[in-house]
């Protein structure tokens, strides 16, 4: 008994210590929620868990790699590029990792990745679901907004790391005297102190470049450039003039690099100190005007003082820098020796309509990136402004706009924006630098499938031309968005200001990225600059370039720049229903091309055992003339030579055929011809008329085949029903467009 009492006490003692103890509840992991644009880099934490939410595919956010992550890219998108998450959204765990040498670009999941050579972090990412007893932060420590930063100089390439500036002590207040004038006829003037508040220190954090880094540490003044006079500086000779400074620099910093600005006000004039007595002499005489003492003081002559018998002295001893608003448009001007004029009433100065000799649609695409500063941003202003005046805007001449690319490319000025160079130049003072990525890829798929509509100004006569400014080199690919912006008619000129050495090649996202983007590879097209301040010197032969019209080749387009005859099968074999929808077909094919007596021209040539022109090159100049002009052929009837229909559209129609365009044939037939084929369609060939075969039913292969261009697979076509002949509309229109846009580029 005591023995069964003695295990009961064991077992009630056992399950008290398993029992677990009030308020020891395992704690709920909060997950905190992004937006689809947060990038890993921005949160500073080694790991931690999200909540993404849904239609994160639609925003379109960059990622970089595949598996592992550049940290600039978006944590959401990465997410769902790994299949971690669907676009509906979801918990994600984001794990840094050391940055990469190299980020392959993929498509996954309805993602498309981009590939990046090199960057400091990396992250993976994995599905939201902690592991047994970890818990995550629930809330993200973001890392602070972007700080001003400055880049290495290439002559200081070999270290090139950002640098901090140290933290610039304040100057004491400084004093000048401000004579006030007033309007009394003693002319007496009360002298007013004001002071000049000490700029705040300037710390400056380090930050890594973007992409490329140059210029840091001081740089020496750049020459012709006006220096400011600290304080405390000896003062030169006792009259001073006023001497202008760059409104990026303060007293303080006269030696600091020019790329980091301040938040200290500053007009852009300084005031160097003169050796003055406390009180200046001063003519005091109420015979002369307050206007003239101004003038004395402050114009080409010293200031006048007066003896005591009244004989007017030029005074050498002293002279005092007065603002130039002493004398006030207010004061009374008979009191102070003026008289009176008639206004003389001006003519309105003349608009300029611009130069006709240089009527091209013009957008220049500026770097707005990080990597360049606030300063070499305000000198590619200053260079966009010079070209605006150089070029004379104008509705009868050039129109120029101006798209900032960053991350984005953003519409600062369309194209119908402003008339003339003066508006042109006020809207260029007005652009504020946006920050970002040197995407040039993105900016050149913007202007090709937005900027040049009806709507932002193209006038559809004029060339399109696109100037791209880019600092050093793209973050992203320009091959293929160029190729498709070209092809569309855009001629592309890159400048490219401080480009790659060949120590920094190895970073380019994309080699040969000039020859891969502009219009042709022959020179004409790319303006290699070697430094931002050699960058004015550009404007000029840009100018030269861009308005040489006979030059913009790239205007040229597969829709714009042929001359096409159709060689139509009129035989009774073919009947008249299905010539009318042979008619619809040669319709089909005309509807795609751009037509006018300046670009595609089109004419029609039926046969039967004899050749009748329908119309030649030039005779329909609009395209709904040209298309109602194919509907009212009339149906002829008769036998099939094919042979002498291609003899005598050569001669009608290809011998009037202007230089400039490409000569296309197109021959559709039903049937065998009663004459030979082949002398007719090599003589043609040799003319260099690019020549196309379209058989119906009862057509000889062989003959096809030997009117056709080679090769035979690309311009021979067959189909066994005249109602399938809308299926090859696409297919001729691409095979013309891939031959044109296959020309060699030098």
């Amino acid at each position: 008994m005591i023995r069964a009492t003695l295990i009961c006490l064991a077992l009630l003692l056992s399950c008290s210590c398993w029992a677990k103890p009030n308020g020891s509840k395992k704690p709920k992991q909060v997950v905190p929620a992004i937006e689809c644009d947060v990038r890993a880099g921005k949160i500073n934490l080694p790991e931690f868990i999200v909540k993404c939410p849904a239609h994160c595919k639609e925003t379109k956010q960059q990622v970089y790699g595949t598996g592992v992550f550049a940290s600039i890219s978006s944590i959401c998108n990465a997410a769902i590029h790994s299949g971690v998450i669907t676009n509906s959204g979801g918990k994600v765990i984001v794990r840094k990792m050391a940055g990469q040498n190299i980020y392959k670009g993929s498509n996954s999941y309805g993602v498309r990745s981009l590939s990046l050579p090199k960057w400091r972090e990396s992250f993976v990412v994995s599905v939201g679901k902690p592991k047994k007893g970890v818990i995550y932060p629930s809330t993200l420590d973001y890392v602070p907004s972007r700080p001003t930063y400055v880049k290495t100089s290439q002559k200081d390439k070999s270290s090139a790391v950002t640098t901090a500036l140290p933290t610039t002590a304040a100057p004491e207040p400084t004093t000048t005297t401000t004579p006030e004038p007033t309007t009394t006829t003693t002319t007496t003037l009360a002298p007013t102190t004001t002071t000049t508040p000490a700029p705040p220190p300037t710390t400056t954090k380090a930050r890594a470049a973007v992409h490329k880094v140059r210029d840091a540490g001081l740089r020496r003044p750049e020459a012709g450039s006006a220096i400011r006079r600290q304080p405390s500086s000896p003062v030169g000779p006792a009259f001073n003039r006023v001497q202008l400074a760059s409104p990026e620099r303060t007293p303080t910093m006269s030696q600091s690099n020019p790329d980091v600005s301040y938040a200290v006000p500053d007009s852009g004039y300084t005031w160097s100190e003169t050796d003055t007595p406390e009180n200046p002499a001063r003519d005091h005489r109420p015979d002369i005007s307050d206007f003239e003492r101004w003038y004395y003081n402050f114009g080409p002559y010293l200031s006048r003082s007066t003896d005591s018998d009244g004989n007017r002295k030029l005074d050498t001893s002293s002279s005092t820098v007065e603002p130039v608003d002493v004398w006030k448009p207010d004061a009374n001007i008979y009191e102070s020796g003026f008289h009176v004029r008639e206004p003389v009433t001006r003519a309105p100065e003349p608009v300029s309509q611009g130069d006709p000799n240089c009527k091209v649609d013009l957008v220049f695409l500026m770097d707005g990136s990080w990597s360049i500063g606030k300063r070499r941003f305000k000198i590619q202003k200053d260079f966009l402004s010079e070209v605006a005046q150089a070029i004379n805007v104008g509705i009868a001449g050039p129109m120029m706009g101006i798209i900032q690319y960053g991350d984005d490319p953003v519409t600062e000025m369309s194209l119908k924006s402003f008339s003339n160079s003066r508006d042109v130049k006020s809207g260029i003072d007005k652009i504020v630098q946006k920050g970002g990525l040197s995407n040039v890829g993105k900016a050149l798929s913007y202007i090709n499938k937005q900027y040049f509509s009806d709507a932002n100004g193209n006038r559809g006569g004029a060339p399109n031309v696109a100037v791209v400014l880019v600092d050093g080199w793209p973050t992203d690919k320009v091959e293929e968005a160029s190729r498709l912006a070209r092809e569309s008619g855009i001629n592309i000129f890159f400048v490219t200001i401080e480009g790659p050495d060949d120590s920094e090649k190895h970073q380019l996202v994309e080699p040969n990225f000039v020859d891969k983007a502009v219009c042709r590879t022959n020179g004409f097209y790319s303006l290699p600059v070697s430094s931002w301040f050699a960058l004015r010197k550009a404007a000029q032969p840009l100018v030269k370039r861009v308005c040489d019209t006979e030059r913009l080749v790239c205007s040229k387009t597969c829709l714009n720049a042929n001359d096409i005859g159709f060689v139509i099968d009129g035989s009774s074999s073919v009947g008249t229903g299905n010539f009318r929808t042979v008619l619809q077909f040669v319709a089909n094919v005309t509807r795609e091309f751009e037509i006018s007596d300046t670009d595609t021209r089109v004419g029609a040539v039926q046969y039967t055992y004899k050749q009748r022109l329908e119309f030649a090159f030039g005779q329909y100049n609009n395209k709904a003339e040209l298309l109602n002009a194919i509907k009212r052929i009339d149906y002829w009837s008769g036998g099939t030579s094919t042979g002498a229909a291609i003899t005598y559209t050569a001669e009608q129609l290809f011998s009037k055929s202007k230089p400039n365009k490409r000569k296309i044939m197109i021959v559709i037939t039903d049937g065998r011809s009663y004459d030979d084929v082949r002398e007719p369609a090599l003589a043609v060939h040799g003319q260099g008329v690019i020549a196309y075969s379209i058989g119906i039913a009862w057509a000889a292969q062989d003959e096809l085949e030997y009117i056709a261009t080679d090769p035979d697979k690309d311009h021979s076509f067959f189909v066994d029903e005249f109602d399938n002949l809308y299926k090859f509309v696409p297919k001729i229109i691409n095979n013309i467009c891939q031959e044109f846009n296959s020309q060699p580029r030098n």
